[in-house]
């Protein structure tokens, strides 16, 4: 049984792993693609808001299937949300850190090549704002890795909790960086279908995201995020024309060889516990 129940796990790990991957580096190459082509540039702190605000609806739904009714939902609501401010507070940290992670993600992309690596407009903003992102990134995970799996509390609770805060604080992104000109131009100024299919992309990958933290651990996100951008250069190898490095070429190799390596199963040790105690209480009699 031990071995079909690892070979299960593995399979999950793996599953998990492939359609993250697949998410992120989708979602990569379109926005990308939204931030480059466009003549007329959407404001990308409205876009991380909306993102939000439809993974906060989504989860709501998701929710209200688990918990049965809406009358049991709306007191999940009342007492998880409404009547646990610290609770709140203590999700807004993560919501925080990925809104300055998502909107370093737009401004890295809109002065960065996809795969990260080849300078076009701004190499040093872009670079800066990646490796901020990355930074974030990590904090916000293992933060939100450790708040999920402290507590028995429904995931699809807590991610309503960071999602709430993370409204609030993106719309006070979009206040402090484009007040402005949202007032003058509108919400959704440059809104297109490509826009609203790099919002979606966002928000199913963020909710899987917080599945796979939940059920997996996250390093198994960062390992997605990795084989995402090998996968995104060849697309953008294909669509933009990119010409790969050797630099770039071994460090994909790493990444496709610390993947394996964390794939391959662990070593069972349990059994060498007793032989190890024996032998110390033969020492102990001889001496």
């Amino acid at each position: 049984m031990a071995p079909q129940k690892e070979n299960v796990g593995l399979l999950f790990k793996l599953y998990c792993l492939t359609v993250m991957t697949l998410v992120a580096a989708t979602y990569t190459v379109a926005l990308r693609y939204t931030r480059t082509t466009e003549t007329v540039l959407y404001f990308s702190t409205t876009a991380v808001c909306i993102t939000e605000v439809i993974k906060l609806f989504l989860s709501l739904g998701i929710l209200t299937k688990e918990t049965g009714s809406l009358g049991r939902l709306l007191t999940s609501l009342k007492e998880n949300v409404l009547g646990s401010p610290k609770e709140l507070l203590k999700l807004s940290v993560p919501s925080l850190v990925y809104a300055i992670q998502n909107n370093m993600a737009f401004l890295a992309l809109s002065n960065l090549d996809a795969a990260v690596y080849q300078m076009e407009q701004s190499p040093l903003i872009g670079f800066g704002a990646i490796a901020i992102a990355v930074l974030c990134s990590g904090f916000a995970g293992v933060y939100f890795e450790k708040v999920l799996k402290s507590s028995d509390t429904s995931l699809w609770v807590r991610n309503i909790q960071m999602y709430l805060s993370g409204i609030v604080v993106t719309l006070v992104g979009v206040y402090m960086s484009d007040g402005a000109q949202v007032m003058e131009k509108g919400f959704f100024y440059g809104y297109t279908h490509y826009v609203w299919f790099v919002i979606f992309l966002s928000s199913v990958g963020g909710l899987y995201t917080s599945v796979v933290v939940k059920y997996t651990d996250n390093i198994m996100k960062g390992f997605s995020a990795a084989a995402a951008i090998v996968l995104s250069t060849i697309a953008s190898v294909i669509l933009f024309g990119l010409q790969i490095t050797i630099t770039f070429s071994l460090g994909a190799l790493l990444v496709c060889i610390s993947i394996y390596l964390y794939g391959l199963p662990r070593q069972d040790t349990t059994k060498l516990q007793p032989v190890e105690s024996k032998a110390s209480k033969e020492n102990l009699i001889h001496v």
